[in-house]
């Protein structure tokens, strides 16, 4: 979701602002998105109407602090590639800094309509979440592990309820939130996988913290007044289109990489570039590329099929 964030955090350890990035952005220009051209983030606010990009990253608006408090009345993206939903040793902005951001913002609303008008304009906003990948990568990857799967999966829940909640507490009241996609599918998952298979162990997280996050918003929509959700299963999206292409040709390699099986390194001048990018599911080792995000945007602003977005998609949540 990421569309520049990361170009503004100081020694930031993941930054896409460089090419092959944005090669197919108007302009060819490497705007901080992962990917070939607009990431999902962009494709979703378009479907829902009103908009041709995301709003700019919160960070943008406060560099060019003229612009801020006319800047946040169309909207703000605070999603930093390689956050988490906890603190992960990624130097990005991570989920509890992006909240106390929107809090900013919030605080900025109120001051600006007063308290009745800008609490409308809150309520009556949709906020979209797409988080948890970091995390389990993190967790899968670090040794010696200090918690079993079970504990983890707990505890990357209950990470999430005080987000959602202090979000609530702040007027957010409608939830799109895209869950985890099978990462154990992903290019670098696979390359250490043994014959380039899916990694099962990683995918079994991902599922299990859908199922709990699926749990944990039923719950808040009957505790929290007012509380509305939309929840996509990214991971089934996801694998559908692994199992049954859907004009993709190539569903498990990188699109821009080395050269190694799946390609492995970063995307950065110089390294591979498929030349038909429409063909490919995976831009980099771990993102999709601007076709595979379109599709996906797709589905959870539209689609009516609850295996993949329950219990109303994101189109109905915006009418909500």
């Amino acid at each position: 979701m990421d569309v520049g964030t990361n170009n503004h955090v100081a020694n930031c350890s993941s930054t896409a602002n460089h090419p092959y990035n944005g090669i197919d952005y108007p302009g060819s220009q490497a705007t901080g998105r992962y990917s070939n051209g607009l990431n999902t983030a962009d494709s979703i606010v378009q479907l829902l109407g009103g908009y041709d990009l995301s709003p700019l990253p919160y960070l943008s608006l406060v560099e060019d602090g003229s612009n801020f408090t006319r800047g946040i009345f169309n909207g703000v993206n605070f999603a930093s590639g390689g956050a988490g939903l906890g603190k992960l040793t990624e130097k990005v902005v991570s989920m509890e800094e992006q909240v106390q951001q929107f809090a900013t913002v919030q605080g900025n609303i109120t001051a600006l309509l007063g308290k009745s008008k800008g609490d409308r304009l809150l309520q009556k906003s949709m906020y979209i979440f797409s988080v948890g990948s970091n995390d389990i990568m993190e967790y899968y990857f670090t040794y010696p592990r200090i918690m079993t799967h079970e504990q983890f999966v707990i505890n990357l829940t209950d990470t999430y309820a005080i987000h959602l909640k202090n979000l609530y507490s702040m007027g957010a009241r409608k939830f799109g939130i895209l869950s985890i996609p099978p990462i154990g599918c992903c290019p670098a998952a696979r390359f250490a996988a043994p014959n380039g298979t899916c990694v099962n162990e990683l995918n079994d997280l991902a599922r299990a913290c859908h199922a709990s996050f699926e749990s944990l918003t039923k719950n808040m929509s009957c505790t929290l007044e007012g509380f509305k959700y939309s929840l996509a299963n990214t991971y089934n999206m996801t694998m559908s289109v692994i199992t049954q292409k859907f004009g993709f040709k190539d569903v498990v390699s990188a699109c821009c990489a080395d050269n190694s099986p799946f390609g492995l390194s970063e995307c950065l001048k110089g390294v591979h570039l498929c030349k038909y990018r429409d063909d490919y599911l995976f831009w980099d080792k771990f993102h999709p590329t601007q076709k595979a995000a379109k599709l996906a945007a797709t589905v959870v602003v539209s689609s009516q099929d609850p295996a993949f977005v329950s219990p109303i998609n994101f189109g109905s949540l915006r009418k909500a």
